[in-house]
């Protein structure tokens, strides 16, 4: 979900940006007003995030899914052993990805159910990196903290970057698909240490080493211009709310409202753990019967994209960071409603 500001900007600016008289969706990306675009947005990320100049912010035309196998292409050598945190359908991905380059070791999993965050680690000799998904949507739960790696951590963040206080400490890459909490698909943000990007390895076509990204400024085919303004207006955004602290604020209660009542239900049940839930993706299941009775009510209250994962089922609720408080209130009374067979 995007906030409404943003859309009402972007709506504006597909007719006119800045005054220009061309639209965003029209400028070439070498003219003057995108690279004031691209200057603006690298500029509010860096004040979102507390990202200073030993880190790179890189646009990437691709999703999250692409930086499973660019990741490993990069840094995992001949001899290279690279640790991964398995915690969901996610992860399970990108460790797939990464046996395509090197000598992969999963250091702690969260299997069989992924009811909660890994607590007990086996770290391989000398990692090369250790990958963990911040934020496993299928499942619902979040790392509360980074695991304690003893190599450069790098994090997929999709679906939760800049939902509550940036933690850069240990981490040489963390990457993001924009379309959960920062603009449309298509397009990746990319935080990145500029030593670790200069040890990866530079035999690569161009656009599958991130040194490529940070030398010419995410310019060196054209990006995904729309995906770079969206961005920075989210970002603008988030910093009228009050910046990343007073985001995670709102995020929390949000999320409370909805798992305070989970657990006081006698039908309705959470799958995670409440020391591993996720501030994003609340995941629960009832009977078959009355989750579907919620899915048809839901549509008539104007709650929509109610229905978990293909892979696992159930029922999950997304309350990204511009899911507004009042939708959780309705959802809770919604879900009151079917428990209590009210209409």
């Amino acid at each position: 979900m995007l906030p409404e500001e943003v859309l009402r900007n972007a709506q504006a600016a597909l007719w006119d940006l800045d005054g220009s008289g061309v639209g965003i969706l029209e400028h070439s990306h070498r003219s003057k007003e995108f690279l004031r675009v691209l200057e603006r947005t690298e500029r509010l990320v860096r004040e979102v995030g507390g990202i200073d100049d030993s880190y790179a912010v890189l646009f990437v035309t691709a999703g999250a899914t692409h930086h499973f196998a660019m990741v490993p292409g990069s840094f995992l050598g001949a001899g290279d052993t690279a640790d991964y945190c398995h915690t969901g359908v996610w992860s399970a991905k990108a460790i797939e990805e990464a046996k395509r380059c090197g000598a992969v070791h999963v250091a702690c999993t969260g299997d069989p159910a992924f009811t909660a965050t890994p607590s007990t680690f086996q770290w391989s000799a000398a990692p090369r990196y250790v990958h963990y998904t911040s934020n496993e949507t299928i499942y619902g739960t979040e790392w509360q903290t980074p695991p304690p790696a003893p190599a450069p951590l790098v994090c997929d963040a999709s679906s939760d970057i800049f939902s509550r206080p940036l933690v850069l400490a240990n981490h040489a890459l963390i990457y993001a698909g924009a379309q959960k909490n920062l603009g449309p698909s298509g397009i990746s943000l990319v935080i990145a240490k500029r030593d670790f990007i200069e040890r990866g390895r530079a035999d690569l076509p161009p656009l599958a080493q991130y040194r490529t990204y940070a030398k010419e400024q995410s310019m060196h085919n054209t990006p995904n211009t729309f995906g770079v303004y969206i961005i920075g207006e989210v970002c603008a955004w988030i910093l009228a709310q009050g910046g990343l602290p007073a985001m995670g604020e709102r995020n929390a209660r949000k999320a409370k409202l909805l798992y305070d009542f989970l657990d006081s239900s006698k039908v309705w049940r959470g799958h995670a753990e409440p020391a591993s839930r996720s501030l994003m993706n609340v995941t629960f299941r009832g009977t078959k019967e009355l989750e579907e009775a919620l899915l048809a009510r839901a549509e008539q209250r104007g709650l929509a994209n109610l229905r978990g994962h293909r892979s696992v089922g159930g029922l999950r609720a997304s309350i990204y960071n511009a899911f507004p408080e009042d939708g959780v209130h309705r959802l809770v009374q919604l879900l009151d409603d079917v428990e209590r067979g009210r209409p």
